[in-house]
C-alpha cells in the first residue's frame, strides 16, 4: 500500500511503491523481492563508481596521473563496498532496500548534477538539473538518510568545489533546499504514528553510547565478525552484577575503541600528504553518516550495522587517502591485496546471507551471536511455535516473561500460544492483564492493542459476544483506526445482529481509509447478505482494483451477477479471476457454470477440460500443489 496501514513511524512511499511494483510482478514469491533488492544494490554500486571517479578525481594532488588514480581508487571503494557483509541487512533483508532505494537516487542525482554542470546546450542542462532535483526527492522520500545525502552533497560542492563560483553555489544551496522542502510538505501528509518517548540520558551517558556506537562501527568494518540484527551498545542488565559485567565486558571496552577510532580519523585528516584531501572528505562523509545514528538522539536501536551503508563509503575512502601516502610499489600491493580483501569479505557476504534462508535459522544465529534481547527470544519462540515446537517456543516466552515482565508483545504471545494449547484459564487472564495494562504499556509500545484482540477471540469463542464487543470498543477507542479490531468487533456483531450494524463499522473506516482492500471486501460481503447488490458491486470491484491478485472480491461479483442473470457481467469478472489465478480448479468450474447458462457449451466443455487437467497434474505432482 502507498498509504500508511502499519505502525510504523517512518514515512517511505518510494519504497513503498516499490513493494507495490513487486507484488504486481511475484505476487507473494519471494524470491523476486529478494532479486530486487539485489538489482538496487546493483546499481547503486554503479553509480557510486560513477560518482567517486569525478568526486575523487579533483581531489587528486597529481594531475598527470588524476585520472588513473581516480578510477582505481573509485574501483576499489566501490567494489569493497558492494561485497561488504557490513550491509547485509540491507540486502538481504527485504524490508531493508530503503538503504538501497535512498543510496540509488541519490548518488543518481548527484551524477546527473555533475553531468548538468559540464552539459553545453541550455535546455538540456535544465533538463538534467531538473531531473537531479527530481532525483534527490525520491531518495528523501524512500528514506529518512536522504537528508544526511544532502548534508553530503552540500560538504562537496560548497567546500571541495574548485571551479564553482559563489554566483552558482548560492544557487544550487537554493535548489537543494527547495527539495528538502517539498521534502517536508509531502512528509506531512499522511497522520501522524507511534514513535517511542525520548530517554532522558545524562550527556555523560550519552557520550559514552556515541562513542560504544562508533567503536562497534569501526570494528565491524574492518573485521565484520559477530554479525547480527539486534546489536547493542546498552543493555540494563550488564550492570546487575559482576558476573553480568564480565559477560558484557567487550561492550564497556567499545568505547575506547571508539576513541581510538575517532582519534585515528582526526591524526589522519591533519596529516599532510598527497591523500590528505581524500582524508578530510572521507572522514567527514563518515562522521556525517555516523553522527544522525550516534545516539545524539534516541532512535530505535543504539547500533543497527544497516546504519553503515552510507558511511562506510566515507570510511572507505579515508583508507583510500592513506593507501596514497604509499610509495607507489606498495600501492602496487594494496591493490594486489585488495583482492583478497575482495574475496574474503565476498565469502563472508555469502555466509551471512545464509542467516536468512528462514525465519528459525535466523533467530538461531541472532540469538548464538549474542542478540539475546526479549524480542529476538520471542521471535524465536514464535519460529519455533509455527515449526511445531510448541514446548519449547512456551519455555522461552516464559523466561522472558519471568525477566521481562513489562514486555507485553511476549506476554500476549505467550497468551496466545496458551490458548492454542488448549490452556484457555491462563491464558485468558493473561490477556485481561495485558488489556488493562494496554494504556500505560502502549507509551513505550506500538500494537498492544492486540491483547484486546486476543481476550476478544477467546470470548466470542465461548459466545460471550457482549463481552467481547465491549472489550474491542474500548480499544477502539483508545486505538483508531486500527483494522483488526474492526475486522473482528464486525464479524461478532455480524453473527449477533446481523450485517447492518456491521456495515456501520465497515462504511465509518472505510471514510478515512477508502484504499483499504479488506475493507472493501468486507463492506461487499456485507452488502451482498443484507440483500443490496447494487451496492456490493461497486465495493467487491474496488477490492479487486486495489489487489492485483485478488480472485475473492471477483469470485463474489461473478456468483452476484451469476445469480441476478447478469450473465455478461458475470463472465467478464469471472474471466479476470481466472486470469490471475489460472492454476485454481475451482475458478474454471465457476465459468462453466456461467458459460453453461449463457448457452456458450463449447466453452463451459473447455473449462471444465481445464479442471481435469490441473487435478490430474495435481495428482501426478503432488509436491507442487500448495495451499
Amino acid at each position: 500500500h502507498l498509504f500508511l496501514d502499519s505502525f510504523s513511524a517512518h514515512y517511505r512511499p518510494v519504497q513503498n511503491v516499490s513493494f507495490m511494483v513487486d507484488y504486481y510482478f511475484w505476487n507473494t514469491e519471494v524470491s523476486g523481492f529478494h532479486l530486487t533488492n539485489i538489482l538496487l544494490h546493483l546499481i547503486a554500486g554503479l553509480l557510486l563508481y560513477r560518482l567517486l571517479i569525478e568526486v575523487l578525481g579533483h581531489l587528486v594532488p597529481f594531475p598527470d596521473k588524476e585520472k588513473t588514480i581516480a578510477r582505481t581508487g573509485a574501483f576499489l571503494v566501490a567494489l569493497i563496498w558492494m561485497v561488504h557483509p557490513v550491509h547485509s541487512a540491507a540486502v538481504d533483508y527485504i524490508s531493508g532496500r530503503a538503504d538501497s532505494l535512498c543510496f540509488a537516487f541519490a548518488c543518481g542525482g548527484w551524477v546527473l548534477f555533475l553531468r548538468a554542470k559540464s552539459c553545453e546546450a541550455r535546455w538540456g542542462k535544465i533538463a538534467l538539473y531538473c531531473a537531479s532535483m527530481g532525483s534527490g526527492l525520491l531518495a528523501l522520500c524512500s528514506r529518512e538518510v536522504g537528508l544526511v545525502w544532502v548534508a553530503v552533497f552540500l560538504l562537496h560542492t560548497l567546500a571541495f568545489g574548485k571551479n564553482t563560483a559563489a554566483r552558482q553555489k548560492l544557487f544550487i544551496l537554493v535548489g537543494t533546499l527547495a527539495v528538502v522542502a517539498a521534502y517536508a510538505a509531502v512528509r506531512h501528509l499522511p497522520e501522524a504514528r507511534f514513535s517511542p518517548p525520548p530517554e532522558k540520558w545524562p550527556l555523560p551517558v550519552r557520550t559514552t553510547m556515541m562513542m560504544r556506537a562508533l567503536g562497534d562501527y569501526g570494528r565491524l568494518l574492518v573485521f565484520p565478525s559477530n554479525l547480527h540484527m539486534e546489536r547493542t551498545v546498552v543493555e540494563g542488565t550488564h550492570y546487575i552484577d559482576h558476573a553480568h559485567w564480565q559477560a558484557a565486558a567487550s561492550t564497556e571496552y567499545l568505547a575506547i575503541l571508539g576513541l581510538f577510532v575517532a582519534l585515528c580519523l582526526v591524526a589522519g585528516s591533519c596529516l599532510r600528504g598527497p591523500g590528505q584531501a581524500w582524508r578530510i572528505f572521507g572522514a567527514a562523509w563518515f562522521v556525517i553518516g555516523y553522527l544522525p545514528t550516534s545516539n545524539i538522539v534516541q532512535l530505535n536501536a543504539t547500533v543497527a550495522e544497516h546504519w553503515l551503508y552510507l558511511p562506510s563509503v566515507g570510511f572507505l575512502i579515508f583508507l583510500a587517502g592513506c593507501v596514497l601516502e604509499l610509495p607507489v610499489a606498495w600501492r602496487k600491493m594494496i591493490v594486489v591485496g585488495s583482492a583478497f580483501a575482495v574475496i574474503a569479505l565476498g565469502t563472508r557476504s555469502w555466509y551471512r546471507s545464509s542467516d536468512w534462508s528462514d525465519e528459525l535459522t535466523f533467530y538461531q544465529r541472532t540469538f548464538a551471536s549474542g542478540g539475546v534481547s526479549a524480542r529476538v527470544a520471542g521471535n524465536l519462540a514464535l519460529a519455533y511455535s509455527r515449526h511445531g515446537n510448541a514446548k519449547e517456543a512456551e519455555k522461552i516466552l516464559r523466561r522472558v516473561v519471568e525477566t521481562t515482565p513489562d514486555y507485553p508483545i511476549a506476554r500476549n504471545n505467550l497468551a496466545d500460544l496458551l490458548a492454542r494449547e488448549g490452556k484457555l484459564d491462563e491464558a485468558q487472564k493473561m490477556f485481561a492483564e495485558s488489556e488493562q495494562h494496554a494504556a500505560t504499556a502502549r507509551k513505550d509500545y506500538p500494537h498492544t492493542w492486540i491483547a484486546a484482540l486476543n481476550l476478544a477471540h477467546l470470548l466470542a469463542h465461548d459466545h460471550q459476544d457482549t463481552e467481547a464487543i465491549a472489550i474491542l470498543e474500548r480499544a477502539r477507542h483508545d486505538y483508531p483506526q486500527v483494522w483488526d479490531l474492526i475486522a473482528l468487533e464486525s464479524e461478532i456483531v455480524r453473527k449477533s445482529q446481523g450485517p447492518q450494524p456491521a456495515l456501520q463499522l465497515i462504511n465509518d473506516f472505510l471514510a478515512q481509509n477508502w484504499w483499504h482492500y479488506a475493507a472493501n471486501l468486507a463492506a461487499g460481503r456485507l452488502y451482498a447478505q443484507s440483500g443490496d447488490p447494487e451496492r456490493a458491486l461497486p465495493a467487491l470491484r474496488q477490492a479487486a482494483r486495489l489487489d492485483v491478485h485478488d480472485t475473492e472480491a471477483l469470485n463474489l461479483e461473478a456468483r452476484i451477477c451469476r445469480d441476478r442473470n447478469r450473465l455478461d457481467e458475470a463472465f467478464r469478472a469471472q474471466e479476470r479471476a481466472v486470469a490471475r489465478q489460472p492454476d485454481k480448479p475451482s475458478q474454471y468450474l465457476l465459468l462453466s457454470d456461467i458459460c453453461e447458462r449463457m448457452g456458450r457449451s463449447v466453452e463451459a466443455k473447455v473449462a471444465l477440460a481445464e479442471v481435469v487437467k490441473l487435478q490430474s497434474f495435481a495428482r501426478e505432482h503432488p509436491e507442487t500443489v500448495t495451499n
